[in-house]
Order: C-alpha cells, then sequence, then structure tokens
C-alpha cells in the first residue's frame, strides 16, 4: 500500500518538474532573442526620465560593471515579464486535471485576462504616470542640484512601479476569485464601494509620488477596475452554481 500511495505523488512531482522547465526554458529563449538588443530595451524604459531632465543632464554609471550588467538585468527582468503567459498557461495545466470541468472552463478567460490586465497595468505606468512622476521630480530639484540618476537605481525604481502598476490592475481578477470561491458576494463589496475608494487612494498615495496627479491616476483606475471585477464576478457566480448543479445531476 505503501508503494502505491506514492506513486501519485512521484507522477505529480514529475509533471511539476516538467512544467518548471518549460517555463526556464521560455524565459532563456526570449532572453536569447532580446540579449543583443539589451541597450535599445535600456534606453526604450529610461526614456521617459531622459525626456524630464533639464538640457545638459545625463544618467551616470556609478559602478564599473553597471553599463554591461544593468542591461542584461532589464533584459532578463523583461524576458520574465513577456513569459508570463507561458508561465501561467504551466500552471494551468499542471492543476487542470484536479478541477471540475465547469471549472476548467471558468479558469482559462481568468489567465487570459489576468495578462491582459498586467500588461496594461504596466503600459499604464510607462506612458502616463512615469512622464508625470518624473517630471514632478525634475521640477522640484533644489537650486544648484544637477540631476545625474544612476543606472542601475533607476532601473529598480522603475521596475518596483512595473511590478506595483501590474499587481494593482489585477484587482477584477482578485474579486472574481474571492467571489467565484465563496469568500465574499458582489452584494457584499457593492456595500463597501466607499471603502474601496479611500484604500485605492491610498494606495495611490504610497505607491507614487508625492504628487495629487499621479495619486489620482493610479486610485482612479483602481477603483474603476474594482467595479469590473464586482460586474464579471456576478456572471462568474451564477454560472459556477449552475454548472455544479448540472455536474451534480450528471452524478
Amino acid at each position: 500500500m505503501a508503494v502505491e500511495d506514492t506513486q501519485p505523488l512521484i507522477s505529480h512531482l514529475i509533471e511539476l518538474r516538467k512544467r518548471l522547465l518549460n517555463c526556464i526554458i521560455a524565459v532563456l529563449a526570449i532572453f536569447l532573442c532580446l540579449a543583443y538588443f539589451s541597450n535599445d530595451i535600456y534606453q526604450l524604459v529610461s526614456a521617459p526620465l531622459i525626456k524630464q531632465m533639464p538640457a545638459g543632464a545625463s544618467m551616470i554609471a556609478t559602478d564599473v560593471a553597471s553599463p554591461f550588467f544593468t542591461p542584461i538585468k532589464l533584459t532578463i527582468i523583461v524576458s520574465l515579464f513577456l513569459a508570463v503567459p507561458v508561465i501561467l498557461y504551466q500552471v494551468w495545466a499542471f492543476v487542470a486535471p484536479a478541477l471540475y470541468r465547469h471549472e476548467r472552463k471558468l479558469v482559462m478567460p481568468l489567465l487570459f485576462s489576468s495578462s491582459f490586465l498586467f500588461y496594461l497595468g504596466m503600459a499604464f505606468a510607462y506612458f502616463v504616470v512615469f512622464p508625470l512622476a518624473f517630471g514632478f521630480f525634475a521640477k522640484t530639484a533644489p537650486q544648484g542640484v544637477q540631476i545625474a540618476t544612476d543606472i542601475n537605481n533607476y532601473l529598480d525604481f522603475v521596475m518596483t512601479l512595473f511590478m506595483a502598476f501590474g499587481v494593482s490592475f489585477e484587482v477584477p481578477i482578485a474579486i472574481v476569485l474571492l467571489c467565484w470561491t465563496g469568500v465574499t458576494t458582489p452584494e457584499d463589496l457593492k456595500v463597501k464601494r466607499p471603502y474601496v475608494l479611500v484604500g485605492a487612494f491610498v494606495v495611490g498615495m504610497l505607491l507614487t509620488p508625492p504628487d495629487i496627479f499621479s495619486q489620482t491616476l493610479l486610485a482612479i483606475p483602481m477603483y474603476c477596475l474594482f467595479e469590473v471585477g464586482v460586474f464579471v464576478s456576478r456572471f462568474y457566480v451564477g454560472k459556477n452554481r449552475r454548472d455544479e448543479e448540472q455536474d451534480e445531476g450528471l452524478d
């Protein structure tokens, strides 16, 4: 019996290793395709700051190896971001056998939507928030202070914001999952709208520079995405209940 009990565990571990290897191969393949363009990628990412810097100012590298390793580091992160759909699919392929038929139908749209919203959040940060934030920083520099941002520090800063906005735009997915699993209901969330609105501005204050414009630019989309999540979750909850009743009828 002990040997029979260990067989499913071993098969799951083998399947998990396969899925992890597929994720690593996807990231590595994308990195190899982008490695040659690493300097161009960094130039693209640093463009919002460079456009806001005073005439004659430039970015600097305080470490000897930074001009080489910083663009490579950025390329690795970009490769990981671009491989998110593949990674999510591998997660789906690993857990799908343990899901019911109606659950598999509901999970696939969530995986696609989560990837889209993550990229949308990053695009929003790059095209909307970065110009406003860096413009604010450039204009508030004390007189006599020359702006010369270190390329490695800049990378850490923008990657933090990319992740913050990418994750923040996953609000509808989180709401759908909470309602789908029964943790809360769309009706309960509607009652808590005022608290959610205040919370969105608090999160915007914590994740953005200290100016009202960029804070609002994060808070308003987050609240709008909350409303989208509440609206969509009604269909997921109702469909989930109907499919469960159908599955019980078949059993």
